[in-house]
Formats: C-alpha cells, structure tokens, sequence
C-alpha cells in the first residue's frame, strides 16, 4: 500500500470515528458506501444523524474506505469486490472481539449505491446474508438505471457513447455501453436480472428506500434515482407538489407526491415581466461563469479522465492478477444461480446537464432497426403505455427491463425538492458542512427517524 493511499485512510479514518464502531453490544452493522470520486467522510453526516438516533450499544456504524477517490474509475464489479471484502473482514473483527452481528443494513450514496448492490449479491452468494437479518437497503441520489441521457439518434451516440470514455470502467458501466463478462449485457442489465444474485440479496432486505432529487441533481437525474420512466418534474411549473406531512417543505408525499397542474395560461402583467426579469438577471453571475469556467473545466476533466483511466486500468489489470490484496477467486462466483475530485465532479454534472431528455416517438423509429426482436418488442410495449400527459422518457430497451425488475422490490420512494442550493447532489446527504445544505438535514433525519429499521 503507498504511503499517500495509507495516509488518506489514516485521515478518514480519524475524521469518521467519533461516529463509526460500536460495542460488543451492538448486534446490528450498518454499512456506508460513498459514491464516485467520494470518501468516507461524505458519509459523516449520515453516520451523524444514525448515531444520534442509535447508540454504540445497539448500532455499529462501518464507513467503507477501500473504494476511496479515483479508486471509483475502477468500475462497480471491483469496487463491489472491495467493500464485500471489508464487510467479512468487519464481521470477523467484531467476532474476535466478543461481539456478535445478527443483523445487516447497507445505505449508498450515488454511485455507493450500485457498489452496494453489487456488494449485497457477492454476500448473498457466499451465505452471508442466512447468518443475518437484512433490516434495511437504502439508497441517496443512485443512478440504479445509469447516467446515460435520454436521447435518440446520433445525440445518443455522441453523449451516451463518447462520454462513457472519460470515467474508465465506471463510465462504461454507468452509461451501459459494456458487455459483463460472458452475459453480453450491461452490468447493470444483469444486476436487475430476477434470477440473479444481485437481486435475490435484495430480495432478503425487509426494507428498501430510495430518496430521489427533482431537481438540480445533475449528477443523477430524477427518472433513474427513483426507478421511474417518466420524469413529471423535468418542467416543475407544470405540476403541484405535494409534500409529505412534517416533511418540513422538503420530502414530498410518497404515496402522492404531486398533481397535474390545468393548463391556465397566465395572465401577462407588468409584476409577472418584472419577476422573470429579476430571476434572469439573477442567473446571470451562474451563465457568465459557467460561460467562462466550463471551457477550462472540460480540457482539465479530459486531462484528468485520460491520467485517471490509464491507473485504473493498470489497478484493475493488478486487481485480476490477485495482486491487489484481495483473492478475487473468492469473489468471482456464478452470476446468474441459474447458471482535481470536487472539480472533476463539477464539470461532469455542468456537461451532463446540458443534455435534455428526449421521450420515446409515437412510431417505430430508424434507430430500432439494429435491435433485436425482443428489443423492439419491449420498445413497442412501452410506447402502448406512455401518456400525453406523462410521455415516457427515451430509455434503452435493458433500462425498461431493470425499471420493471427493481420496481418488484416494493421500494418506498421519497421525491426531494431541495431548492436553498444548486447542488443538491451533494445537499441530498449534507455531504460536507454547508449553511444551504441545511434541507439536506430534514432528509437524514427523516431516514434515521422514521425509515431506519433498528
């Protein structure tokens, strides 16, 4: 291990502990997995909240730290592997301690939460989860569908393809351009498979909960956070809100989260010119500098995403070699049982966010000629059921099917609307101390108050 590698574990691990652990008393782990260019400390804040609601006596806290920085370009199977790993490893730590875990909860943060479901099947498949309850699954602002952009034609193959590139394996994963092993699919594609060992871990969860930005997340955006093929927020205007009861203005209603606004235009007066004045002048200072700073931003980040795809790959290359401290013939087991960081991330979600959603056509399409049957027939399928007044988005035929897979889980969705902060990816967990941050809070609390199964 290098010296900085140990260095900054040294450091998370110095910043987490007033929060991670436990005592032997604790029979109850929970699992924290940051997401894409993350560490533990983005977790803090959750382990915060949860420790304020549960003693070391009755909840240990592990923050995963293996999969730190751009040890995330190496894709969702091996840092799947990395945080498995650790999570036996804490299990026999705690054992030889005197303590004894009988129930598991796992929370991930955006891409935390892939790495974590990938993490669940690799337990599920060694036995794991039959020593243990499996109280809660829990995910903030994961793209459980990918980040590729709903786009047809050749805007699809621009983006969706050629972005794929700057984030090595973890790209092509999350914009489901790879082919996993010897499946032929998408990795994502295959962790949604109903006969998987992705989904029969999940399937072992009592609880499963999802909380999902509306807006502004442009990390990851509303329909694939929240496992839906329809984004009803994309316009925000066009709908009423309804928020949850003591949601604080914050959560929205799960059970009903909003109502169709009627289609009144509005009357022209001189108060309503004067408002969208105002808000246009407002967003100048963000236009002028995003103008001036995302130029500059683009070449550091294609700088960047070459430097950090050519160590991932040599990682990777080490990792299959068994030469990364883990055995991966542990962990390489039958799939199917049938069978510059804030800036980086800056500059990702400012170029994700210029591409606008596009829905599926009412007719067959040019582009659908290269599918295969069964492809067209899913395309088919789901231009039947999209609705003028919520057209479904223009996903790819294996989103459809993970859409329908993963929704069998019976998540319980919660809609955000956090609105004090452009950044609500990272406001979404109050992923460092922020006073516009401060609905994130009403989110955590929520979590560890209401959701979290003890």
């Amino acid at each position: 291990m290098s010296a900085r590698l140990a260095g900054s574990r040294l450091l998370g691990a110095a910043l987490t502990m007033d929060f991670a652990g436990g005592s032997n008393k604790a029979d109850h782990l929970c699992v924290l997995v940051h997401g894409l260019w993350g560490n533990p400390n983005h977790m803090n804040n959750i382990a915060k909240t949860l420790r304020a609601q549960h003693s070391p006596d009755d909840l240990y806290l592990l923050l995963a730290k293996r999969n730190s920085g751009s040890f995330t370009y190496d894709g969702i199977e091996l840092g799947g592997e990395r945080v498995c790993a650790e999570i036996i490893e804490e299990l026999k730590t705690i054992e030889s301690n005197g303590g004894k875990i009988r129930k598991l909860s796992v929370v991930g943060y955006s891409l935390g939460g892939l790495v974590s479901r990938y993490a669940v099947g690799l337990l599920y498949a060694k036995g794991i989860l039959d020593s243990v309850e499996c109280m809660n699954f829990t995910t903030f602002a994961s793209p459980h569908l990918g980040v590729r952009t709903p786009l047809k034609g050749w805007h699809n193959h621009i983006w969706n393809v050629l972005g794929a590139r700057t984030l090595s394996m973890s790209g092509s994963q999350l914009f489901t351009i790879d082919k996993f092993r010897d499946t032929g699919r998408p990795l994502l594609s295959v962790m949604a498979d109903p006969q998987s060992i992705f989904m029969l871990g999940l399937q072992k969860f009592r609880r499963h909960t999802l909380y999902s930005n509306i807006v502004n997340d442009r990390s990851a955006v509303y329909y694939t956070t929240c496992i839906e093929k329809t984004d009803p927020y994309k316009d925000i205007d066009r709908v009423k809100v309804n928020f949850l009861k003591d949601g604080e203005g914050v959560l929205l209603d799960a059970a009903h989260p909003f109502s169709p606004r009627p289609k009144v235009p509005a009357p022209i007066t001189i108060s309503s010119l004067t408002e969208t004045g105002v808000r246009w002048l407002r967003g100048i200072p963000f236009m002028v500098t995003v103008g001036v700073l995302v130029p500059i931003g683009v070449v550091a980040y294609l700088i960047n995403s070459v430097f950090q795809t050519i160590r991932s790959t040599k990682r990777i290359k080490l990792h299959e070699g068994g030469l990364a401290g883990i055995d991966i013939r542990e962990y390489r087991v039958p799939i199917l049982i049938k069978e510059f960081r804030e800036e980086v991330e800056h500059v990702y979600e400012a170029l994700n966010n210029s591409q606008h959603q596009e829905y599926l056509a009412d007719e067959d399409e040019d582009e659908e000629t290269g599918m295969n049957a069964e492809d067209r027939s899913t395309m088919a399928r789901e231009r039947r059921m999209s609705i003028p007044t919520q057209p479904t988005l223009a996903l790819a035929p294996c989103q459809f099917e993970m859409v329908r897979s993963l929704n069998s889980l019976k998540w319980r969705k919660y809609p955000v609307w956090i609105q004090n902060d452009r950044h609500t990816h990272a406001a979404v967990i109050v992923r460092f101390e922020k006073k516009t941050f401060n609905e994130g809070w009403v989110i955590l609390r929520h979590y560890a108050g209401e959701e979290f199964l003890l």
